[in-house]
């Protein structure tokens, strides 16, 4: 399988979930296959494609497979989203006038 790019990998939402899972550290893979309403086959198949974006690592534990989180990819993330972020900062500030006003 080709190589994927970050942002075509994070852009489901199943897995934007695992990556979150392996927040927490390494996880087998029918741990992480057990916390969706999916067939192990179909979470398998979103592993690969963070493990091809190299978001992932692979360890083989004997008949176990177990997943690391590999952020350092993300970084191509942040560095995008950062020109953006004057934005947000803008529409919080506004947000906390509006929260002050209602609540002196």
């Amino acid at each position: 399988m080709a190589v994927v790019d970050v942002f075509s990998a994070l852009a489901n939402p199943v897995r934007r979930r695992l990556l979150e899972a392996l927040q927490e550290g390494p996880r087998a893979a029918g741990d992480l296959a057990g916390q969706f309403a999916l067939s192990r086959p179909t979470v398998s198949e979103h592993l690969s494609v963070l493990r091809n974006a190299r978001l992932v690592r692979e360890e083989p534990r004997g008949r176990h497979r177990y997943y690391h989180l590999e952020a350092e990819p993300l970084s191509e993330v942040g560095e995008w989203l950062h020109p953006f972020e004057h934005y947000w900062r803008a529409r919080m500030g506004a947000l906390a006038d509006l929260i002050d006003e209602e609540n002196p």
